[in-house]
């Protein structure tokens, strides 16, 4: 598994928001788990199943 951090600026972050707008950026999310899920979310990812993000979600205890 890889991990990266990024430096963020206003720049960048305007010029990613413009290509997603555009539809120039596609993000591909291949499954969403829950947090109760990550051990299975990181055995999916580790197996070399993933063809695209693989998204661990929380539930916000509010919305219920």
């Amino acid at each position: 598994m890889r991990f990266f951090i990024a430096k963020m600026n206003k720049k960048d972050l305007v010029l990613l928001k413009d290509l997603l707008e555009a539809r120039k950026v596609i993000p591909i999310v291949d499954r969403r788990y829950p947090l109760s899920g990550v051990a299975e979310a990181l055995r999916y990812r580790e197996e070399g199943h993933a063809q695209g993000k693989v998204v661990i979600t929380l539930e916000d205890s509010r919305c219920s």
